[in-house]
């Protein structure tokens, strides 16, 4: 589904210059890494508002990472021109999450199947309910698959799209854990959702960054550069 004009308000590329499956981290920085460490034959394809985009090869296949900066509205910006303007079909997101569960622990993957919000961004479909956001199961399936074959610890299950880093609401954790959420992020709702509005295929792989349970914590560098298993598990599913 085409129905932007290119190159979009946020992208100045042209629709052949997005490989098909795009890698989306929040940090630039983690765009830039992904791309001079990882793939060949790079080209810088977006730079607006320091946006880095890429595409070059990974195992002799077009990929395509470009970041979409924090929260549910600029990953809504960006994954909407990505489907509706590129022809994008999948975008992964890479990026960190929270531990909201004991057994979720620093530097283990989570695989978010759902995403439950606390925003009010579905409320534009004019639902006359309430929207579970799902992950595409078959890039769920592939995934999995490729964690296995790396041998890292990972979970499967229900992530939290907050609106908010710092909250005023001192229970909204421990409700939230109660439910089973693994782990807090800020973007995969969105992604969720704009992708099942434009029938394109979506997932979020997150590296604990920190945890809401013991307060271990990375640093912003390690956290720009070192989650490299989530980067593998991506590209290796994106060529699949």
């Amino acid at each position: 589904m085409n129905n932007l004009p290119y190159p979009t308000p946020h992208i100045q590329a042209m629709p052949d210059d997005f490989a098909k499956t795009v890698l989306m981290p929040g940090d630039p920085l983690r765009s830039r890494f992904v791309a001079e460490n990882f793939l060949t034959d790079i080209k810088l394809i977006n730079n607006v508002r320091g946006v880095q985009g890429y595409t070059g090869k990974y195992l002799g296949k077009p990929v395509s990472v470009m970041a979409s900066g924090m929260g549910m509205p600029s990953m809504g910006i960006y994954a909407y021109e990505l489907y509706h303007a590129f022809g994008v079909e999948t975008i992964l997101r890479i990026g960190s999450a929270g531990s909201m569960q004991p057994q979720v622990q620093l530097r283990d993957i989570v695989l978010g199947q759902g995403a439950c919000t606390n925003s009010q961004f579905a409320a534009q479909y004019g639902l006359p309910g309430t929207l579970a956001p799902l992950g595409s199961f078959d890039v769920l399936q592939t995934a999995v698959a490729e964690a296995e074959k790396l041998g890292v610890r990972y979970h499967v299950g229900n992530l939290l799209s907050s609106d908010t880093f710092y909250s005023d609401d001192t229970a909204a954790t421990a409700a939230w854990q109660k439910m089973g959420v693994l782990a807090v992020e800020m973007e995969a709702a969105a992604l969720y959702m704009t992708a099942a509005r434009a029938g394109k295929r979506a997932l979020a792989i997150c590296t604990v960054s920190d945890s809401l349970v013991t307060g271990e914590k990375t640093t912003a560098e390690e956290r720009q550069i070192s989650f490299t298993q989530m980067m593998e598990i991506a590209l290796n599913t994106a060529v699949r």
